[in-house]
């Protein structure tokens, strides 16, 4: 799939939320850099409006616990360590 549209996101309601999902986005980078993986292109926004998808979509991992092609997995493991300590 292709497009904004299909584009992973994380918003946010304030600035406290914003710096931890940026700091563990740049943590994960460092590790997806050092295996040779791609750069992260998850969003960060605040949040403005929230529309809830349509009753199929709702808890789509529990009802298809493999996934979608592009929920796969990197094979790289988020570090074992705090933010604190990058």
């Amino acid at each position: 799939d292709m497009g904004t549209q299909y584009r992973s996101g994380i918003y946010v309601e304030n600035d406290t939320q914003k710096s931890v999902a940026e700091a563990t986005s740049q943590i994960y980078q460092r590790a997806l850099a050092g295996a040779g993986g791609a750069t992260i292109t998850t969003e960060i926004l605040p949040i403005r409006e929230f529309y809830f998808a349509e009753d199929y979509h709702q808890q789509y991992l529990a009802k298809n616990p493999m996934g979608y092609r592009c929920h796969a997995n990197t094979g790289i493991g988020y570090p074992r360590h705090t933010a604190a300590a990058s």
